[in-house]
């Protein structure tokens, strides 16, 4: 089914519509990317579209050095200002597109690649300490798909974390050991009563029949040009591989639905030559993330849909969240041989489950990327020959520092939202982000501070910086916006993923979490868009 034909936009792909479709996903990132593979893979007739480029593999060693020199800060992986404008007008500036990517892979080919599974508690948070709201499905009811979702994603892990939730088998891959940098906060740790463990990863710790084992480039984030890490361009290469259809570059404008508003009919999306074009099928899945899902529904109003597709709730678009960082740092007397590993080895979910309602969730991490790496200095030094030996030596190898994810609460009116005053390259109005959070999150930074600070103070570090509750970002974990429930009027998706108001509409990916914990979230996107895909398979 991957055809060419005439000229589009300057390539000579065939972006018209293909005549019979069983599934149109919209999105190629790891949602869309799995549900894609799992519905070609049992024989039906599967189109993805996606708004973004198909990047050559070939050229990631490239966009490494583009990453690692200095000068403008240019984007590893290609944006558009038009197509990626955005605004933001909540309590806080939400910087969108400081780590977004559009194009086939999406988000997987900037991440670092952590892959946890979400504590018990998490799905229950509302019955259990009072906090944020209950999901409609439990920890048991996804294990299988954790499990299946390590799989496929190849995760490098250890049963040695005493925090974790049951699990039924070993990782696929042994985890990846302890970087130097974690033996010296290990007695640390002990002195102040903290336990650590090993970071599931989902890069191999050990060469697969397709990929290397890690290298060690250590520009996981955000390139790794070995391909020892995951990203779902694995899963788009075993769709075509299956007969899919992925096409680049054809952003849906709107979903199309039929006269009684049951039923999505079609998908219409622009080329790059300024065509329209109508995609039919009988099962459609947007799979865009928790931005661009919430505003393809917003775009698709209808007269049926007078505030947006499927949001007969009205809350498409609203509850989002994201992951708070928490972090401090400074340096020791000894070398810390920071920067040999590009992502973490070790971690602690000690104080991951909430005791009551006075904090959220927060997950402590060990960074291996504090400081700068030598390349950093040797490329903005002035010096050269002994004196730039000796720049070297003086600013590497002595940093270290901590970090955590700290757990942000559904609220109401964080949300995504549409920008009338401003259009995107085909002029659509942009997404407005809408975000904040409230004391419980801000109580909880302070927390994770004050951990990092004991083990620190004991590991008997110069404390240079600290990351708080009046400095923190986002982790650029888009989640909520069209959360999973089975009342429909006070959620979007029921608990197969599909809408409570179309019939043939299924919503996939980190948009339909009810609470976001403090895990990073990708594995838990991977586990529901593989329940997702039964559930379709049963009603294709």
């Amino acid at each position: 089914m991957n055809g060419t034909g005439s000229a589009a936009g300057g390539d000579a792909i065939d972006r018209t519509p293909s005549p019979r479709a069983d599934v149109c996903v919209v999105g190629a990132g790891p949602a869309g990317a799995l549900v894609a593979a799992e519905l070609a893979a049992a024989g039906h007739e599967v189109v993805v579209l996606d708004a973004g480029p198909r990047f050559d593999p070939d050229d990631r060693t490239e966009r490494m050095e583009r990453h690692l020199r200095p000068g403008p800060d240019a984007p590893v992986w290609d944006t558009d200002p038009e197509r990626d404008a955005y605004t933001s007008t909540g309590d806080r500036h939400y910087p969108l597109n400081a780590a977004r990517v559009k194009g086939i892979g999406g988000s997987t080919l900037h991440w670092q690649g952590m892959v946890m599974r979400m504590h018990e508690q998490d799905f229950e948070l509302g019955s259990s300490v009072g906090l944020g709201a209950d999901w409609p499905i439990d920890y048991d009811e996804l294990r299988p798909y954790y499990a299946a979702a390590e799989e496929e994603l190849s995760v490098s892990g250890a049963a040695d974390n005493p925090f974790a939730p049951p699990r039924e088998r070993p990782h696929p891959l042994p985890a990846f050991p302890p970087s130097y940098s974690d033996s010296l906060f290990a007695e640390a740790c002990e002195a102040v009563g903290l336990a650590t463990h090993s970071v599931p990863n989902a890069r191999n710790s050990e060469p697969t029949d397709g990929e290397s084992a890690c290298v060690g480039y250590g520009t996981c984030k955000p390139v790794c040009p070995s391909g020892a890490k995951y990203d779902a361009t694995r899963h788009i290469d075993a769709a075509e591989a299956e007969g899919a259809r992925v096409v680049d570059r054809v952003p849906v404008q709107r979903l199309e639905h039929d006269d009684g508003g049951d039923r999505v009919t079609a998908a219409v999306y622009a080329t790059p030559d300024g065509e329209e074009h109508r995609q039919e099928a009988r099962e459609f899945v947007v799979a865009a993330g928790g931005v661009e899902t919430p505003r393809l529904l917003l775009l698709s109003e209808s007269e049926a849909y007078p505030d947006g597709l499927a949001n007969s709730s009205g809350l498409v678009g609203r509850y989002f969240m994201d992951h708070l960082f928490a972090g401090m740092g400074g340096t020791l007397d000894e070398p810390t041989r920071q920067k040999h590993v590009g992502f973490n080895t070790t971690e602690s979910h000690q104080f991951y489950d909430r005791p009551d309602d006075s904090r959220t969730a927060i997950k402590l991490e060990f960074l291996n990327y504090a400081g700068p790496a030598p390349a950093d200095i040797a490329l903005t030094a002035d010096s050269f020959g002994d004196e730039l030996l000796e720049e070297i030596r003086d600013g590497y190898g002595t940093h270290v520092a901590m970090g955590a994810l700290v757990e942000q609460l559904p609220r109401k009116e964080n949300r995504i939202r549409l920008d009338p005053s401003r259009t995107d390259d085909h002029g659509n109005p942009v997404p407005d982000v809408v975000w904040g959070f409230d004391e419980t999150t801000r109580r909880t930074i302070e927390r994770a501070n004050e951990i990092q600070r004991a083990v620190l103070e004991e590991l008997g570090a110069d404390i240079g910086w600290t990351v708080g509750p009046e400095n923190t970002g986002p982790a650029y974990h888009h989640m909520g916006t069209t959360r999973m429930g089975t009342d429909p009027d006070e959620s979007v998706v029921d608990p197969q993923l599909r809408t409570h108001d179309l019939s043939n509409l299924t919503l996939a990916g980190s948009s339909v979490f009810v609470t976001g914990g403090a895990m990073n979230p990708t594995l838990t996107i991977a586990a529901l868009s593989l329940k997702a895909a039964d559930h379709l398979a049963e009603r294709l």
